[in-house]
Order: C-alpha cells, then sequence, then structure tokens
C-alpha cells in the first residue's frame, strides 16, 4: 500500500487562517478513519431509511450490520431501480427509497433508453455538497497563496430544467446548487469572488450569460487570479465566444453602453454600475483580439492568472493540447470529482499535471463499494445473490474498480459506471486516477453516446439509403475537437449497387440529421441549446477501406480470428488512414428536435 500521510509534501505554505486549518484538520481525521467512518456513515443510511418499502423487501428488520446489508441487498443499474423512480416522478410521496421527502430529481448526463436519468435526491444532501465544496479552497491554498487578493474568471451556467408529473424539479446538479439557497445567499468569501455576477449565471439564455460573464471578465481582466469553467469544453467555448464577439464588447467597453442583445433586466442593472467608458481597455483588447495570434491569450488579457481550474480528466483530457496552447501552458487543476449520484471527493494536490490526477474519495460523502474490474474476465452480478464487492478501506494499489455507491437519498448498491484505477492511499482513504465512464464510446461535452446508441443512429439513417440501393458496409466514429465546438465524426464505408444512381449531397446530409434525431436527450440538448457540440458530420471513405484497418491492426499483434471494427478511433496513425481514404464529407444541415420536457 503506497500511503501518503501528508496533505502537501511538496507545499511549504501553511493553512493562511483558522476556518482553512479546520478544514484540512477535518480531511485528516476523516481519512485517517475510513472505515471506522464508512461504517458509521452505513450505519446512518440503514437507519434512516429502515421504514422505506424498498430496505423492507430484504428483510434487515432495521439492522445496520455491514455484512447482513452486503448479504442482503442487491447490487443494482438505474434500470433496476426505475419502476421506483417512476412511481415518485409521478406523484407518489410514500417513502419508497428514502424516509425523507424526495426534494427533486437531479438529472445525470447518462441516459436510459435515450432521456437522462433521474437521480433522487434530499434537501439535507445540498449541505453535504456544501461541505465538499468548502474543502476546496483550503486544499488550493496550500499550493497557490494570495488567492484572497482577487478574483475568479468562472463560465458557469444554469441549463433547462422540468418538471415530473408529480411536480418535482429535474434539472443538473450544478444548476439545482447554483439555484440554491447555499449558492445564492453564500456570505461573502475573498477566496471565492467570481467577476460574474449571479444574475448573469442564473440567465436561461446561454448567449446573454456567456456574454455578460465574458464582458464582466475583460473588465476586470488585472483581478483575475483564475480562469475556469466546470469541464474543459466550456472554457474552450468561452474563448471560441471571445474570437466571435470581440468587437461587440469592445465597442461596449469604449462606449460604456451594453449590448441591445442583452435584454434581461437584471444583468443590465447588475452590468450599469460597473461599465463605464474606458477606451484604454477597450483599445488594448481590440489589439489583442484583432490579428490571427490566439496563442497564449489567457494570460495576455488576464496576465495575472496563475492556473485554469476546469476538469480535464476522462474524456475532457482530450482538450488539453487546446487548453496549453489558449494559456501559454498554465497549470491545469482539477479540483473535485462529483456526479448527479454523489459527490465523491477531491484532489489533494490540486496543482499536478493531468496526466497524474488522483482524486481522494471523502468517507463521509456516502457508502462506498467497489467491483473488481477485469475486462479479460468479468463478475457477472446476480439480484439472487449479491456478490461480496471491496470496501473502500480494503482496496489495492494499481487494481481497477468500478464504483458502487449507497446515499442518504435512498441509492442502495447502486452502480455509477465509472471505472477507477487506485494509485495510491492518503492516510487510509484510497486515491484513484479516473479512467472512463463504463460503456461511452463518443463524448464531446456532458454528451455520452454508447455504442447501441450509435448502432441504432446508423441504422435509422441507413433507412435513407434502401431506395438508392445503397447499404453501409461497415462504420466507425470519432470526436473531433479540432474545432469548438467539437462534433462526431462517422465514418462510412458503402457499398452502392448502382454507380449511376447515388445517394446525393442532400440525402447523405439528411443522413446526417437523422442520425442526430436518434441521440440521445443529453447530446440534442448539447447541440440545440447549449451550442456545446457542433454538427455531426458523415465522411464516406473508398471500398476497401476497413479492411486496410484490418490490416493494419493485424500488424499490430491483433488477431485474425477475434478481429472486429472498432466503433470508435482516437488513435492517431488509423484517424489519418481513414481521413487519406475520405471520398465526401456531409454535414448535418439543421440541428435536431429537443425541448426540455422529459418522457416519463
Amino acid at each position: 500500500m503506497a500511503v501518503d500521510s501528508s496533505l502537501s509534501p511538496e507545499a511549504v505554505i501553511h493553512p493562511p487562517n483558522e476556518k482553512f486549518a479546520k478544514a484540512l484538520q477535518f480531511i485528516e481525521e476523516m481519512t485517517k478513519n475510513t472505515d471506522s467512518v464508512q461504517a458509521r456513515v452505513l450505519a446512518e443510511i440503514l437507519s434512516q431509511n429502515a421504514e422505506t418499502e424498498y430496505l423492507q423487501r430484504f428483510d434487515l428488520g432495521g439492522a445496520t450490520d455491514r455484512d447482513l446489508f452486503k448479504s442482503r441487498i442487491p447490487v443494482v443499474t438505474y434500470e433496476d431501480l426505475q419502476p421506483e423512480i417512476q412511481r415518485i416522478a409521478c406523484g407518489d410521496f410514500s417513502p419508497i427509497i428514502c424516509s425523507h421527502p424526495i426534494s427533486e430529481f437531479l438529472t445525470s448526463s447518462g441516459t436510459s433508453a435515450g432521456e437522462r436519468k433521474l437521480m433522487p435526491t434530499i434537501k439535507e444532501e445540498m449541505d453535504r455538497r456544501q461541505l465538499l465544496y468548502s474543502l476546496l479552497n483550503p486544499v488550493m491554498s496550500l499550493y497557490v497563496p494570495g488567492l484572497d487578493k482577487g478574483k475568479g474568471l468562472y463560465f458557469l451556467f444554469v441549463k433547462a430544467e422540468a418538471k415530473t408529473p408529480g411536480g418535482l424539479v429535474a434539472r443538473p446538479v450544478l444548476t439545482s446548487y447554483y439555484k440554491s439557497d447555499q449558492f445564492k445567499t453564500r456570505p461573502y468569501d475573498p477566496y471565492n469572488v467570481y467577476t460574474s455576477p449571479d444574475e448573469a449565471i442564473l440567465c436561461c439564455d446561454s448567449f446573454q450569460s456567456m456574454y455578460t460573464q465574458m464582458l464582466c471578465g475583460l473588465l476586470m481582466r488585472e483581478e483575475v487570479l483564475r480562469v475556469g469553467a466546470v469541464f474543459a469544453s466550456g472554457l474552450l467555448r468561452a474563448i471560441r465566444f471571445l474570437q466571435l464577439n470581440w468587437r461587440q464588447l469592445v465597442h461596449d467597453i469604449s462606449t460604456g453602453s451594453l449590448n441591445p442583445r442583452i435584454t434581461d433586466s437584471s444583468i443590465r442593472e447588475c452590468v450599469a454600475k460597473i461599465l463605464k467608458p474606458n477606451t484604454d481597455l477597450a483599445d488594448f483588447i481590440f489589439n489583442e483580439c484583432q490579428g490571427e495570434n490566439w496563442d497564449s491569450i489567457i494570460p495576455r488579457i488576464w496576465p495575472n492568472t496563475k492556473y485554469l481550474d476546469v476538469i480535464v480528466t476522462g474524456a475532457m483530457a482530450q482538450y488539453i493540447p487546446l487548453l496549453d496552447f489558449y494559456s501559454g501552458g498554465l497549470p491545469q487543476s482539477c479540483t473535485m470529482y462529483a456526479s448527479s449520484e454523489c459527490y465523491f471527493g477531491l484532489n489533494l494536490k490540486p496543482m499536478t499535471k493531468p496526466s497524474q490526477v488522483s482524486y481522494t474519495i471523502m468517507p463521509n460523502m456516502g457508502y462506498f463499494e467497489f467491483i473488481p474490474h477485469d475486462p479479460n474476465n468479468p463478475i457477472t452480478l446476480s439480484r439472487d445473490s449479491p456478490p461480496r464487492l471491496v470496501d473502500l478501506a480494503d482496496l489495492e494499489v494499481g487494481k481497477e474498480y468500478e464504483l458502487v455507491v449507497s446515499t442518504y437519498s435512498g441509492l442502495c448498491r447502486y452502480r455509477v459506471g465509472d471505472i477507477l484505477r487506485v494509485t495510491g492511499f492518503h492516510n487510509s482513504a484510497p486515491q484513484f486516477k479516473f479512467i472512463r465512464r463504463k460503456n461511452v464510446l463518443l463524448s464531446i461535452d456532458s454528451d455520452k453516446t454508447d455504442e447501441s446508441e450509435l448502432q441504432k443512429a446508423v441504422e435509422n439513417a441507413s433507412v435513407l439509403l434502401r431506395q438508392y440501393d445503397t447499404t453501409v458496409v461497415e462504420y466507425t466514429s470519432y470526436a473531433d475537437t479540432s474545432s469548438i465546438p467539437g462534433h462526431y465524426v462517422i465514418y462510412w464505408e458503402l457499398l452502392i449497387k448502382d454507380p449511376t444512381k447515388p445517394p446525393s449531397d442532400d440525402v447523405l446530409a439528411k443522413c446526417c440529421l437523422v442520425m442526430e434525431e436518434a441521440m440521445n436527450t443529453v447530446y440534442r440538448q448539447c447541440r440545440v441549446a447549449d451550442n456545446s457540440v457542433g454538427p455531426l458530420e458523415i465522411r464516406v471513405v473508398k471500398m476497401g477501406t476497413f479492411e486496410e484497418l484490418m490490416d493494419y491492426a493485424i500488424s499490430r499483434g491483433a488477431s485474425i480470428n477475434q478481429y472486429k471494427a472498432p466503433r470508435c478511433v482516437s488513435f492517431t496513425p488509423i484517424v489519418e488512414l481513414l481521413n487519406a481514404r475520405v471520398l465526401s464529407v456531409h454535414f448535418s444541415p439543421v440541428a435536431p428536435q429537443w425541448t426540455p420536457e422529459r418522457r416519463i
């Protein structure tokens, strides 16, 4: 066991105040007593929810014993819990899975049957999330001093929300947080001052929100000490927004008048207090943005920036080169690990390189178990005979596991789907590298498309080819992030039986749209409402291309008997091979249909 018992062995900075010192001591206490804290958390969850319909099915009799829990409660997926969740969504407020009232649903970026998963939560969970947030700055203060002397330029947004038939709000976890009293009435904290006014963060119009946040960031450019967004893709969208809108922003700063496209009265009122004519600043931004050189644009405009605060692990790692380009190589800090199901933990060494990021799960946040993950020897899970999962304190360094969580909100032994590798321990708490989300094939932003969804999309689009006596012989996909926003590329090898009557460009463009219409609701929201994913592209390749792909794989050691075409590619030589065989390219002509309402 590789044990790291020091919170910051390479840091020479001491906590700047007693509040931060107490927060750091709390981390130490939790991580030194991982197993006992986990036993207490499980006992609290089982005691709180003992009278629920769900737990009573398994005849625990009010027991809070860990062994009895493990032997009787099945490991479940979202589909297993869907009947209970649907009852709650439709207005059954009896204690089905939780003794406390379900206050709202948090919509996951993962989907089931094309719709966002609904994760039940209770009001008390907001305090638990707030507790984890409160630990981030104390840890960061050990590595980066003086963050109380400036502001953070964070691009934060709320997303569309809906109501279930029973009247409960369903919305993403961060939208829930930004609209909560904990956020809106938060006390002044010099370590947590944003350039973005709350009015802009809470504006549902993505253009007005982004424009205002960028404008305020420019007005306060010399006060900015850190620049961030939730995901790396979000920060890159902000840079792209600046590239497209800098002339209007310069005009507003020069004249002291706000863009008439900003119609939200609360935004106009708060911006009026800080927007005054400033020709020097306007000239500076004009000179920085007018050319073609956007290398190191972040430190050029915000010269006091110490680091970027963005998630660059998992699928977001594909954006690291672009972030390096725009930031001039500034450190990229990943501070916490969280999902709609549960907030898990934090990065105790937030200034480490993205490839070395490890998260420490805080044992007080929920009860955590782990399924050993070996793709070559998968474990078969049975509801009738629950497997013996590994506890948080008993994991082994170097091994991979699938995360299973039980929460105060009523999830019991729920498979989150994240695959994690243990890299070491902080005291007795394991530290994890996020490897991937299980079964996810393509991802640009918060979208997650699996193989079955992509297959369905290809099948739907293939219907349009039948009248041209054309079929899709083989296909694969690629997440293209070379432009902002990124987009899905689908490589098609077509068998055109009558070369004199091939499908036209318009037909193939419509195939792109049909594929997008078949994608899940998160993808379509990213396309329509968030503008965080670009139009889907089909690249038709020469006949025989996938044979060449197989030959290449075999030359690298693949078995000819076991080879099958990959449904997604990222290895540069393979992408280059495919691109060298492209005959034509086609894009979705319009955005797919999407509304905030969900099917129940």
